[in-house]
């Protein structure tokens, strides 16, 4: 090894003793500070008065018991919507059998084989029972259509789909139900999908027409 290299190798070690032995103080001095804190904090509660005890003891006190009374507030609701709202997901899966149930009774009206025939009369007369049995079991668990027929479109809780060229009804009056939407108490199954009402082509030119003269 040559004199460079030993002289490196004597500062490298220099730095690196030096290093620790900074490390070394300024732990020493962290636990000086954690010491004199600690100590500080014990001679403030060696300085509170009987009376200044029973005050902050009276506070945390009663930060327990709001902490206790909001814990018991957020399991009733909790408690409360397992109990009013416990068959949510089975109720949205269910309302897939009134949609077959409808889908079913289009498809056999729209058969030519079987239009005008008794056969397919019993037959629709049987599915109209069966949807009007699951409405009514439905309503008694507080499950139930929404209105949607000559209503004001609601984003809330109908789903526009298309809209229908119609001067009769006011614009953005609902003319079509695509699909029946349901409400469970006061929370949305599903959207009704519908169509709108707007005004013809050529009635909204004569309007632009008439702005334009005015």
């Amino acid at each position: 090894m040559d004199k460079e290299e030993l002289k490196e190798n004597v500062e490298k070690n220099t730095t690196d003793e030096e290093l620790n032995t900074q490390s070394r103080e300024n732990e020493n001095a962290d636990q000086a500070n954690e010491e004199k804190n600690l100590e500080s904090e014990i001679k403030k509660v060696e300085k509170l008065t009987p009376e200044e005890e029973l005050e902050i003891l009276k506070d945390k006190l009663a930060r327990t018991f709001a902490e206790m009374e909001n814990q018991r507030r957020r399991f009733e609701k909790e408690r409360d919507d397992a109990y009013e709202y416990g068959g949510y997901s089975f109720a949205k899966e269910a309302l897939n059998l009134l949609d077959n149930l409808e889908r079913s009774k289009v498809a056999l009206e729209n058969d030519e084989k079987l239009k005008d025939t008794d056969a397919l009369k019993k037959i629709v007369d049987h599915l109209d029972i069966i949807n009007d049995d699951m409405l009514s079991i439905f309503k008694k668990n507080n499950i139930e259509p929404i209105k949607s027929i000559n209503e004001k479109l609601d984003p809330n809780l109908h789903q526009a789909m298309m809209e229908v060229e119609d001067d009769t009804k006011d614009p953005g009056t609902i003319v079509q139900e695509i699909q029946k939407g349901f409400m469970m108490k006061d929370r949305l199954l599903r959207p009704s999908l519908v169509g709108v009402s707007k005004k013809k082509a050529q009635e909204v030119e004569k309007e632009e027409q008439k702005d334009e003269k005015n």
